[in-house]
């Protein structure tokens, strides 16, 4: 994984984590619902991205 998917995928839950804290501050329940999605999507590429990683890791090992 690329520091950049990295770095996008964090990005992403951060905002999705203000959208949540915003909707709490407004009593805004879409906008709290927006975030948590946000967030959790977030988390889906990065775990994704981390079992492609693996993959990678051991197709590596084996052709050493």
């Amino acid at each position: 994984m690329s520091f950049t998917e990295k770095a996008r995928n964090k990005v992403e839950q951060v905002a999705g984590a203000a959208k949540e804290r915003i909707g709490d501050a407004t009593d805004n329940e879409r906008m709290r619902g927006e975030g948590a999605s946000q967030q959790s999507d977030a988390r889906a590429k990065q775990a994704g991205q981390n079992v492609k990683e693996a993959g990678s890791n051991v197709k590596d090992a084996f052709k050493k």
